[in-house]
């Protein structure tokens, strides 16, 4: 074997790698190349006297093997395919449900998720609470009941960072111990908009959101009056006839 002269052209110079097939490809990728390799056999066959004689039927084999499992993967990828549209589908309706259950004017909403029901609404220490308590990490996002008008958005004494909402009939809310408010004094706003932060400022003995509800200045018990207008409170539930509606 002689060596190659350094003066000589390197023939492998700047060959380039033949690219990986992408996935969506591999079956017929698979069945060609098979075919391709059955049609050399034979051919080889049958123009050198010394090759060995080809088995049609284990060709055929092959050739059927490859074929069903190209049509496997092709079923595989429409049904994953099939499975991300329809998931797609899912997540939209939902949110397409919960912004019209949101713009609703008739639209009540829980005021946050995920708390404890820490106080109810009654006499407690020898004064009246006014309201109930939904203890809940600091930091977590609560949002209005029902749309109206901004009517306070600021320190308010014992409650302290405070958020009322004035729902335009007699009705108004009040968001007490926030960390921090997102909304401002004359701003319209929706049931589930996000108003603030839950926080412990005020007089607070632990993290948690303080909800009252007035009737022309009288507080009721928003148990009560949320649970009249599809929203319980203790059970987590909110919208239940207008879900309903919808969804049957």
């Amino acid at each position: 074997m002689r060596q190659r002269l350094s003066s000589e052209p390197d023939r492998y110079r700047g060959r380039r790698r033949v690219p990986t097939v992408p996935g969506s490809r591999y079956a017929a990728v698979i069945t060609t190349a098979l075919v391709g390799a059955g049609v050399v056999a034979l051919g080889a066959g049958a123009a050198m006297d010394d090759a060995k004689g080809v088995d049609p039927s284990a060709l055929k084999n092959s050739l059927d093997t490859a074929s069903a499992a190209a049509e496997d993967l092709a079923e595989r990828e429409e049904s994953a395919e099939r499975s991300t549209r329809d998931s797609e589908r899912t997540e939209s309706a939902e949110e397409g449900l919960a912004t019209s259950l949101s713009s609703s004017p008739d639209a009540w909403r829980l005021p946050l998720h995920g708390y404890e029901f820490s106080a109810p609404y009654g006499v407690r220490w020898g004064k009246v609470h006014a309201g109930i308590d939904l203890a809940a990490k600091e930091g977590t996002e609560y949002k209005a009941v029902h749309g109206g008008t901004v009517t306070l958005a600021g320190w308010y004494g014992g409650y302290g960072y405070a958020v009322i909402v004035d729902h335009g009939d007699g009705t108004e809310t009040i968001y007490g111990h926030s960390s921090q408010l997102m909304v401002k004094v004359g701003q319209q706003i929706e049931a589930g908009q996000t108003l603030g932060l839950v926080g412990d400022t005020g007089h607070s003995y632990g993290s948690h959101l303080h909800l009252e509800i007035h009737i022309d200045g009288e507080p009721l018990d928003p148990i009560t009056f949320l649970r009249d207008r599809g929203v319980d409170i203790q059970l987590e539930i909110e919208q239940q006839a207008v879900y309903g509606a919808v969804t049957n």
